[in-house]
């Protein structure tokens, strides 16, 4: 079997809902980290066999295969298709998942993965709710099929995360220092420039939108709870943004034939489902059967990147895992820096190979809940001098 290796990896800085990213077409987003990521990497935008992007919600000016409309944005050849794929917030890990995969089974060298989302312009649910009437928000409404199997059940990622909260026993304060923690780590990231080689700038935009340099404690304490009696509060959730990212991921042929450096090598893909109904709790599962198929341990990952939907989603995963904070979204995470649904994956992947560049990490593991009770995982192993790629 052949490798998979990330040549380049690029992404935007993530903007809050309304801002500085908001009024940017998701077509000119995806195409402005996909031409930066032709001229970073130097690869020869015609030899690409396939674009695939992540994007949820793709109604509007994300319908179309925003894959495909990006590249062409973009003013890059014609010949080169591309295809969006939703695994609803896992989407964009899913399409580097799909890349790796192509150039693993040895039918394509050179395939560009990555996503984008513009929540500002396109609202959470907005594919959801398209035709339906209300009080019908969910895709579920009116299956038999359904709703013989999980009944009258509410599906709400909201109920989800407060079901998290009570099964593992989290309290809000231990929420709102985990969230306060957040914006520290992301404005210490932030000031100290460790997001800068792997963001571009558009439009005038230079950096992450999101941190809060006001938060306190005391002030999430004061907000109240989403739902009545509830655990949580908007604080504790991923902020909605907007957002793009992409990596290209080669075969060793593309790497020898278009002169391409080597910087992480994919070590692991897998996905699995959990709960639909708990559906924020499937990292658990997914990280114990991707250690017990790599090997690994969990005190081998330098570095980790979880998608902090809601803060009770993180801290179950590190109390199931023992996973040490430290090394958990080591820079914040989405609560502080946002969450572009379709765009996260890709985002986070950018982060973690250039955290493990930063620090001379070798491995690291990405894992997100998502839609349906879902979740994947992905193991990268940094190469350069003291860990040579193969071959």
């Amino acid at each position: 079997m052949s490798e998979a290796y990330i040549v380049g990896a690029v992404r935007t800085p993530v903007g809050r809902r309304n801002g500085g990213l908001a009024e940017a077409h998701p077509a000119d987003l995806g195409a402005h980290v996909l031409g930066e990521l032709m001229r970073r990497t130097g690869a020869d935008p015609a030899a690409v066999e396939d674009v695939i992007f992540g994007c949820v919600d793709t109604i509007g000016p994300q319908a179309g295969d925003v894959a495909r409309t990006c590249w062409l944005a973009a003013g890059l050849p014609e010949h080169v298709p591309g295809v969006t794929v939703d695994r609803q917030c896992g989407s964009s890990q899913q399409a580097l998942h799909f890349a790796a995969q192509a150039v693993l089974s040895g039918t394509a060298d050179l395939v560009v993965a990555g996503g984008v989302q513009n929540m500002s312009m396109v609202p959470i649910g907005s594919a959801m709710l398209a035709g339906r009437p209300l009080g019908h928000e969910t895709p579920f409404a009116g299956s038999t099929g359904w709703a013989k199997r999980y009944g009258a059940q509410e599906v709400s990622q909201f109920t989800g995360a407060e079901r998290i909260a009570a099964r593992w026993g989290i309290s809000r304060e231990a929420m709102e220092r985990y969230a306060y923690e957040s914006h520290r780590r992301a404005l210490h990231a932030i000031d100290a420039g460790y997001f800068r080689r792997e963001t571009t700038p558009y439009d005038g935009l230079t950096t992450d939108e999101g941190p809060r340099r006001d938060t306190t404690i005391e002030r999430m304490a004061a907000l109240k709870p989403l739902t009545e009696g509830g655990r949580l509060t908007a604080a504790l959730a991923a902020q909605i943004s907007d957002g793009a990212a992409a990596l290209l991921v080669a075969s060793p042929r593309a790497v020898r034939d278009h002169g391409l450096t080597p910087r992480a090598r994919v070590h692991h893909l897998s996905a699995r489902g959990a709960d639909p109904i708990m559906m924020l709790s499937a990292p658990i599962p997914a990280t114990a059967h991707a250690l017990a198929v790599t090997g690994l341990s969990i005190g081998d990952f330098d570095a980790v990147e979880i998608n902090e939907a809601f803060a009770p989603v993180v801290l179950a995963w590190i109390e199931e895992t023992g996973a040490d904070p430290a090394r958990v979204n080591p820079n914040g995470g989405a609560i502080a820096l946002g969450h572009p649904l379709g765009a996260t994956g890709a985002v986070l992947a950018v982060k973690l190979l250039h955290e493990l560049e930063r620090t001379a990490g070798r491995y690291g593991l990405l894992t997100m809940c998502e839609g349906g009770g879902q979740a994947n995982v992905t193991v990268i192993e940094r190469l350069g001098p003291d860990i040579p790629a193969a071959g």
